[in-house]
């Protein structure tokens, strides 16, 4: 493991599946939570430092502020842990809604980044014209064929997703003006702190569809209450409720080029329902 220098008192802690995470007191004596990884791809902390900062700029939600950040390690705010009730979902859900509208330059790098990561994985993130463009060229495909090398696609479910990204045009509903995504908003992605209140952490941001947010956080736990507060600020697009598995893909994909599994056949059995 790396930490920043003069760094004392380090504690293990959960911090998910890829990288090693501490609690650790920092050479000035203030406290830290520290991501590091061996094989950390070059960039990528830097580029997850830039997403918080952006997320943090429109005041929507809390987002820790970054304290330290190295190519082998990124040091950032401690936020003492506790529990997200239905009032810390439906402040989740109104703060979406501003950040979200705060709005992004473009589909893609906000800042022009290259490259987002989502875990491990690098994906393009260079602009395109329209968002249906961008997640089908930007998003889909390179995981689709990602997940394909890695054995974790078959042959009959990466052209689903090739179809589906044929199809994309009129499969990504009305068009909107891009938003500014965490991109990488599955609820493990929303830390409480001891009062309630929710954190945004370990973003992929970039601008996008708004519904992509909405859709990865319903993935792994129920977002009713977070969607219904959001709508009342910020209504989604008539049909959202049959996009939301066309969004849920990315994270699908995502999941069985990482761990395969059972995720290979629920990403095959998404990109066939929308495959037309």
């Amino acid at each position: 493991m790396t930490l920043p220098p003069g760094a004392r008192e380090a504690r293990r802690v959960g911090g998910g599946e890829i990288n090693e995470a501490f609690r650790v007191v920092l050479a000035d004596g203030g406290e830290a939570f520290v991501k590091t990884r061996e094989d950390v791809s070059p960039g990528e902390y830097a580029a997850e430092a830039a997403g918080l900062q952006w997320l943090a700029e429109p005041g929507a939600l809390r987002v820790p502020r970054v304290l330290e950040q190295d190519e082998r390690y990124l040091a950032l705010q401690w936020v003492e842990p506790g529990r997200l009730g239905p009032g810390g979902e439906e402040e989740l859900g109104r703060g979406l809604a501003a950040l979200h509208g705060a709005g992004a330059p473009g589909f893609g790098s906000f800042a022009g980044e290259r490259h987002a990561w989502l875990g491990p994985l690098r994906l393009p993130n260079a602009p395109t014209e329209d968002w249906p463009s961008f997640y089908a060229e930007r998003r889909l495909q390179p995981l689709a064929r990602v997940a394909g090398e890695r054995g974790a696609l078959s042959a009959a479910g990466w052209r689903a997703v090739e179809r589906v990204c044929e199809r994309i045009g009129e499969l990504a509903g009305p068009a909107e003006p891009p938003s500014r995504l965490h991109g990488d908003l599955w609820s493990g992605n929303v830390l409480a702190d001891a009062r309630g209140h929710p954190w945004l952490i370990d973003p992929s941001a970039y601008g996008g569809h708004r519904e992509v947010d909405l859709a990865m956080l319903a993935l792994f736990g129920d977002a009713t209450r977070t969607t219904a507060a959001y709508e009342e600020l910020a209504p989604l697009a008539e049909g959202w409720q049959e996009r939301v598995g066309l969004y849920q893909m990315l994270p699908l994909l995502v999941h069985a080029a990482l761990f395969g599994g059972s995720y290979v056949q629920s990403a095959e059995r998404m990109a066939r329902r929308y495959a037309g």
